[in-house]
């Protein structure tokens, strides 16, 4: 834990008592605050008074003697309506923070050389934050994850020098940091997102470029335009702008050819990182999230050396496009963290000969945005709410069958991946959510590796990024 010493003797006022907010009353009370936390869930306040947490309800306190409000993430700041909690700190001009700005305050306070560094974006976010973890793990650092990748910041280790934090952030933290000041940050793209709780593509880009408008060194995707527009403006402004791109090779910064990440960075030698035969970093996305890897580790000063060996051994993200098994030619993959079409097309645009395992709970335009990926797919096998819709969109031109269950469409693609005796795919990418048959994607991608464990002559491949 990191106790909040920040706010030592003062009263302080928490909204939001989930997992990380509990974890943030926690780290304040420990720091020496007086808090005074409420929940509209009656038993999370429950749970925080058992844990020695000062409760009440916000709209019964005195303000007038409150130094903050401590938001949790998933409160509303701002859109559709700021929270009544918001309004209630706003009247009496209390501000309104969340955990990432008490990490920032302490790590200013007790150790403003620890390495930090935070990472955000539409997409990739996590699997980023992981790569950069286990690379600096991996050559020999004391490194702390945490943020919006599940790990609540505040349960980390307490600032050193040479403790290296590894942040993911949302856009939802980052509008509650204001003073947050990384080593690295990176923005690795923007797309339209959050934008019920955001109002405009206009303000959730200009949330997302706080991250590295005051970073010491910013590592920016410029495959969107967005950020392209954001990288320019810093670099106007004569801060230390590093530029990525998962679809070509950059005279300045960190590309990609196709095969090989291209680092051309001043005052780093030129080098070249082969992502061909790395399992866990397949497709361009993810080329993406490598180049910001790249670009973040050599500021770090890891040598070429230690980042190809942490690259070559990353095992990746449970869910994402999750290696979890071999037999022979056929390996088994778990994208269920795929619960949309677009959340699919990565790991369909990844293989070249697959057997597809897709169902759920449809949403909305189904899998008709996947048609230019369907002539890889060797058979479709559909579960869920969703198969008969699903198996309407493939028609006859793509072999299917409606298997129902997770079970049976793992069983019977496996055999029919095993008879055609060629290297392929026996891939879980739903595109669907899972609640028709399971309670989240978790558990759904949990059965599918069981199921695979389950088959004759699996090889099973461990190690995965939790």
């Amino acid at each position: 834990m990191i106790p909040v010493t920040s706010l030592a003797g003062e009263r302080v006022a928490l909204f939001g008592l989930g997992g990380s907010g509990l974890a943030t009353a926690e780290a304040l009370v420990a720091g020496g605050a007086d808090v005074l936390a409420f929940d509209d869930n009656p038993a999370s306040v429950e749970k925080a008074a058992e844990a020695g947490i000062g409760t009440g309800d916000l709209r019964g306190a005195d303000w007038t003697r409150l130094s903050a409000l401590v938001l949790s993430p998933g409160v509303p700041l701002t859109h559709p309506r700021p929270h009544w909690s918001v309004d209630l700190a706003r009247i009496h001009q209390v501000p309104v923070i969340g955990d990432i700005e008490l990490f920032a305050r302490e790590r200013r306070a007790r150790a403003p050389a620890a390495p930090f560094v935070a990472i955000t974006g539409t997409n990739g976010k996590s699997t980023t934050t992981a790569l950069i973890a286990h690379c600096l793990r991996v050559a020999g650092k004391d490194t702390q994850l945490g943020g919006n990748i599940g790990v609540a910041v505040l349960t980390l280790d307490p600032p050193t020098p040479e403790r290296h934090y590894v942040v993911e952030c949302s856009s939802y933290q980052i509008d509650l940091a204001p003073s947050i000041e990384p080593t690295v940050g990176l923005l690795l793209n923007l797309s339209p997102d959050h934008l019920d709780r955001h109002g405009s593509m206009g303000n959730y880009a200009a949330i997302k470029a706080r991250l590295v408008a005051n970073a010491e060194m910013a590592v920016i995707g410029i495959d969107t335009e967005p950020c392209r527009h954001i990288a320019e403006g810093l670099a106007s402004d004569g801060r230390d702008v590093t530029r990525i791109s998962q679809s070509a090779v950059l005279d300045r910064g960190v590309g990609f050819d196709g095969r090989s990440l291209v680092r051309r960075m001043e005052g780093f030698a030129e080098a070249r990182f082969d992502l061909s035969s790395i399992g866990s970093l397949r497709g361009r996305h993810n080329a993406q999230n490598a180049a910001a890897a790249v670009a973040a580790l050599t500021r770090l000063g890891i040598d070429d050396e230690t980042i190809t060996k942490g690259l070559t051994s990353f095992p990746g993200l449970v869910h994402r496009m999750e290696q979890v098994g071999r037999a022979g030619p056929v390996l088994f993959v778990n994208d269920s963290k795929a619960t949309n079409a677009d959340a699919a097309a990565p790991a369909l645009a990844a293989f070249q000969r697959i057997y597809w395992i897709a169902g759920g709970l449809p949403k909305e335009g189904g899998i008709a945005p996947l048609k230019p990926y369907f002539p890889r797919i060797a058979k479709a096998y559909l579960i869920g709410e969703a198969a008969p819709a699903f198996a309407a969109t493939l028609g006859e031109r793509i072999p299917y069958e409606i298997s129902g269950t997770l079970s049976v469409a793992v069983e019977h693609a496996a055999a029919d991946a095993k008879a055609a005796g060629e290297d392929c795919v026996v891939l879980l990418s739903p595109a669907c959510a899972s609640f028709d048959q399971f309670r989240n994607f978790e558990v759904r991608g949990d059965a599918f590796r069981a199921a695979v464990a389950g088959l004759p002559g699996i090889e099973e491949i461990g190690g995965e990024a939790r």
